[in-house]
């Protein structure tokens, strides 16, 4: 498969790696910190609004590689494409049920397991060695960091990014755009736009 990247930092690093080891090839880099195009070990570097001239060819797909959530949404606004041109981003050593569903633009990252009836959505990350246990719902834009552990029947809301080694009871819900702190274990509801951290964790403060 022929892919675009969107953003050109740490994060589109890891994936660089994954679609290699799955043999993908990667034609282009955009990010907007590039006034220009220019050719890097045969891929094309530039401007986001490049992608345009990469979209002619039907067969391109696309991934939004970007690590922050409220970035990543407003950019997979901007660029306005339809769902079918973006690609779901697996590495090889996950673990994922037969009947666990990914959506379109998703990244799972190396290691991370994926049970049963679990439900992610689009443009999700699902870092290094994160679990997603089973009938887990896990809507767009989340962002689950490296080692986090989330238990059965969990439902996580839009933006919401849950904290490198944090851990999520059974049945809890996490409302959108909140952020749990890292190490956090959360043994009850947290409420949308707020940040909680600690064991158990609380909310310290909202936002917008």
């Amino acid at each position: 498969m022929n892919i675009v990247l969107i953003g050109d930092s740490g994060h589109a690093k890891v994936i660089k790696d994954i679609l290699l080891a799955n043999g993908d090839h990667i034609i282009g880099i955009l990010d907007d910190k590039y006034l220009d195009t220019f050719i890097v070990d045969k891929i094309v570097k530039g401007p986001v609004r490049h992608l345009e001239v990469f979209l002619k060819d039907k067969q391109v797909k696309v991934i939004v590689a970007i690590g922050n959530n409220v970035i990543r949404e407003a950019v997979v606004s901007r660029i306005n494409i339809s769902e079918d041109r973006y690609f779901t981003c697996i590495h090889p050593s996950v673990i994922k049920s037969p009947s666990a569903m990914i959506g379109k633009g998703t990244v799972v990252m190396p290691g991370a397991i994926i049970n049963a009836d679990a439900c992610i959505g689009m443009h999700c990350i699902i870092n290094t060695n994160a679990v997603v246990e089973h009938d887990c719902f896990i809507d767009n834009y989340v962002h689950i960091s490296p080692s986090s552990v989330i238990t059965g029947g969990v439902k996580i809301e839009q933006g919401v990014h849950l904290g490198a080694g944090s851990s999520v009871i059974p049945l809890v819900s996490i409302g959108k755009w909140t952020t749990v702190g890292a190490g956090a274990v959360v043994v009850k509801d947290l409420p949308a736009h707020c940040t909680a951290v600690g064991s158990p964790a609380k909310p310290i403060k909202f936002h917008e």
